[in-house]
């Protein structure tokens, strides 16, 4: 069974997950077609029986701006920085019983820091903790990498389980190399435990795009 349906907008650009009953809904109701289908059991309704959506299309296109701000959650943070520690580089298989992985303010909010992309990375607690409320230059601890506000296409795909057939369409329009990154945050997430669980992901401000269809 499949655990969530690629809801394409209108140009065939991949929009989010929805589930498989609220894809089906969309199709019933002519808002969006089924452009693939999973599984050889089809799924019925009161009045007719239709293929185990994988895939789907909306009828009509929905205006998603490019950029857009998404406040920062763990969950995202961490994908962005591969459940890393940007100080000490242990990823989260690597911790000890009681350590786990943490937000850190590079500028620590009680010194006028703010809770945005550019100043959150993952760390590791005990990192996190010797850091405490110092500035990287007054410690000497410095990330790995200067954090960055994630491209929205990895936003919204990077706690995504995708089937083959709906890999392609990402393939498709974001290329091969941002596919190849989302399917090593699949990997990551296998070895770690760390569910690649279906969050609501949303294009742009909180809401979802084809819920309000």
């Amino acid at each position: 069974m499949i655990a969530g349906c690629l809801a394409l907008n209108a140009s065939y650009e991949p929009l989010t997950m929805v589930p498989l009953r609220r894809a089906l809904r969309l199709v019933i109701d002519g808002k969006a077609e089924i452009v693939e289908a999973e599984g050889e059991r089809p799924v019925h309704s009161e009045r007719a029986a239709y293929p185990r959506p994988a895939v789907i299309r909306l009828t009509r296109f929905v205006h998603v701006p490019r950029r857009f701000r998404r406040q920062v959650t763990n969950t995202f943070l961490f994908a962005r920085d591969e459940y890393q520690c940007q100080y000490c580089k242990r990823t989260v298989v690597e911790l000890k019983p009681r350590e786990s992985l943490t937000r850190d303010h590079l500028i620590p909010m009680s010194r006028g820091g703010v809770n945005e992309w550019t100043n959150v990375v993952t760390a590791c607690s005990s990192c996190n903790t010797r850091k405490a409320n110092r500035l990287p230059d007054e410690i000497g601890m410095h990330p790995m990498h200067a954090p960055v506000e994630p491209h929205f296409v990895h936003l919204s795909w990077a706690v995504r389980r995708l089937t083959p057939i709906q890999a392609r369409y990402i393939r498709v329009f974001y290329g091969e190399a941002t596919l190849k990154q989302l399917e090593e945050l699949e990997r990551v997430t296998s070895r770690t435990g760390v569910p690649a669980h279906a969050h609501t992901t949303p294009l742009s401000h909180g809401m979802p795009v084809v819920v309000s269809l």
